[in-house]
């Protein structure tokens, strides 16, 4: 395996975005600066939900997997069946330890002829070389030599066909494609982290700035966007982040703080019909048994939203039953929403939760128990994200 390039601390479109930003607000991600919020978090927000945001996906780690054992190699490293993501798709993943706990999620690019890309949002050059152990494969960190966008929204189509993306109008959800913008080479996926109408799109670093410009020439309406607008969008969609959600398990410490594919919701993700993969067994005996806490999406009363919060049986309290990892009023869908980490044993058909919920109001403290009602299925998912051709709004 390849060693991971030198960081370059900018990302290819650092200077576009600097050009626009208000706030100096900006955070480290991978090592590159990427902003929180550029201008206005509410504005950049509706632009996921009423036009087109674009935000830089640069800094997600890229691995290029090649070689006569690259599927063999991926099918032993995630939890699904690989053999089944035909060329031309993308499939979501995550890869346990040997306790079957989950070190990352990811999304799996096959561009067919045995050329695969693994994304996620943390570094794992370490733990996919120790994996490739007995396989002949090329793990190749590519990160810095793809650039790379993720435009959202419900004028997204419209907005990239217009700039002259050729091929939009028949990809599905989970495609990807080969293109080219103003002959310049792209690969354009329809995936995205907004449960919205959306694309991401994968170039040469160096065709970054021009690809940028032809996406903002198209429509004064489309936005760029920090991390803030783009993780409210995600938990309406009810789509997990690292570090917030759930902890790799080869970063955790202290035993019980790291979590299997069937505590975080992802049982679907897990396959049993296919050959040896890692945690298989310990996953398998959880599955016979029984998990310890679930993954529970919350829509709670009132709009303060439950950050940090505990959860409880009863609403008088007690000893709390879990905690709420990610928390929101949502303003598309009027909701106080949630994702939370519940034991197994306290949840119960039809029988609300109660959240302990802190607020300020002219500087005093207000505790609130409010009920808990467990929702099933997004908070947010909208008909124009699986629409093909998609409409251009």
């Amino acid at each position: 395996m390849t060693e991971v390039p030198q960081t370059r601390f900018k990302t290819p479109f650092y200077a576009q975005q600097r050009a626009v930003d208000r706030l100096n607000r900006w955070h480290t991600w991978n090592g590159y600066t990427v902003p929180d919020t550029l201008y206005c978090e509410d504005l950049e927000y509706f632009s996921i939900r009423n036009s087109c945001s674009v935000f830089d996906l640069s800094p997600m780690q890229k691995y290029r997997i090649t070689g006569p054992d690259a599927l063999a190699f991926l099918n032993r490293l995630v939890t699904r069946d690989v053999a089944k993501l035909a060329a031309g798709r993308v499939g979501y993943s995550v890869w346990c330890d040997s306790r079957g706990h989950v070190i990352d999620d990811g999304t799996i690019f096959h561009f067919g002829d045995g050329r695969y890309r693994l994304c996620c949002a943390g570094r794992h050059a370490a733990w996919l070389a120790d994996s490739a152990t007995g396989f002949d494969v090329e793990i190749v960190d590519e990160t810095d030599e793809v650039a790379a966008l993720s435009v959202q929204g419900p004028t997204s189509y419209a907005v990239l066909s217009d700039a002259g993306v050729k091929g939009l109008e028949s990809l599905k959800p989970f495609g990807v494609i080969e293109t080219e913008l103003n002959s310049l080479p792209l690969a354009v996926s329809r995936t995205g982290f907004t449960g919205d109408l959306g694309y991401e799109l994968w170039m040469e670093p160096r065709d970054a700035e021009a690809i940028w410009k032809a996406i903002f020439a198209v429509d004064d309406k489309t936005r760029a966007i920090g991390t803030e607008a783009l993780n409210l969008a995600r938990l309406e969609a009810t789509l997990l982040y690292p570090h917030i959600d759930f902890l790799p398990a080869d970063e955790t410490i202290r035993p019980g703080r790291s979590r299997s594919p069937f505590e975080l919701g992802l049982s679907w993700l897990v396959d049993f019909k296919k050959p040896m993969f890692n945690g298989r067994q310990a996953l398998a005996r959880e599955y016979r048994e029984g998990h310890r806490y679930e993954m529970l999406r919350l829509d709670i009363e009132g709009n303060k939203p439950a950050t940090n919060a505990y959860i409880f049986a009863k609403p008088g309290g007690g000893k709390d039953v879990g905690f709420v990892t990610s928390a929101a009023w949502s303003p598309v869908c009027k909701q106080n929403i949630a994702l939370a980490t519940v034991e197994a044993s306290a949840v119960q058909s039809g029988k609300p939760l109660w959240v302990e919920i802190f607020y300020q109001r002219e500087m005093r403290w207000h505790r609130k128990m409010a009920k808990a009602r467990v929702v099933d299925g997004p908070f947010w998912n909208p008909d124009r994200k699986r629409q093909t051709p998609p409409s251009r709004f």
